[in-house]
């Protein structure tokens, strides 16, 4: 497969279709409340759970496709990490309303989520307006948002995936390990970016 075979502005379709299934993930998990109807939760959860795993999985695949058959443009560098902070930011919010029981444990996350990617941003932005460096996503950064992703599809399914198991559907062990994996690679990575960039803010 060659250039010609690829639609020029697929990756940048994608990119706009992932921050369009956004507000749609946030409808279907809302549903229940929305309708009234406890009985479509299950249903919900599982619809809301698959939007988002597809929409995370286009992330990859606009970045490959980009990359591979260099579709690589201006819009794609600035909407493209703009789109996986709608994703994961809008999924912590549509889910403070629908898992009461984990408020303050998803309030915690997004509050780190919110101010790590706002300096990240703000670091990023000053180090091209300055030298033109392009701040590169590095592994633990890579490992933050895999983990988001894992944790938003665990906190949705994992009380079904285990229902053979009272224990783990009630607890949701798996959620609570993705949730600290989540949480300190959020703040690890920000850190690093702030120590590798910090001359840019106080030079």
């Amino acid at each position: 497969m060659n250039n010609k075979q690829i639609d020029k502005n697929l990756p940048n379709k994608l990119t706009i279709l992932r921050i369009l299934l956004v507000p749609v993930f946030i409808i279907v998990l809302w549903l229940p409340m929305i309708t009234g109807n406890s009985n479509i939760e299950f249903a919900s959860k599982i619809t809301a759970a698959l939007i988002f795993a597809f929409s995370a999985i286009t992330d990859f695949v606009d970045g490959k496709i980009a990359r591979k058959y260099n579709l690589v443009s201006n819009f794609g560098k600035f909407m493209d990490p703009l789109a996986d902070k709608f994703l994961i930011i809008g999924a912590l919010l549509a889910a403070i309303p629908v898992y009461k029981e984990f408020t303050v444990m998803l309030v915690i996350a997004l509050l780190i989520t919110v101010f790590r990617e706002l300096a990240v941003s703000s670091m990023r932005l000053v180090a091209k307006n300055a030298d033109g460096v392009v701040i590169a996503a590095a592994l633990p950064g890579k490992i933050k948002t895999f983990s988001q992703c894992i944790f938003v599809v665990l906190l949705l399914l994992e009380e079904y995936i285990f229902s053979f198991s009272g224990w783990m559907s009630e607890n949701r062990p798996l959620t609570w390990i993705c949730y600290a994996v989540m949480v300190y690679f959020t703040v690890f990575s920000g850190i690093q970016y702030f120590l590798t960039y910090k001359k840019y803010i106080f030079d």
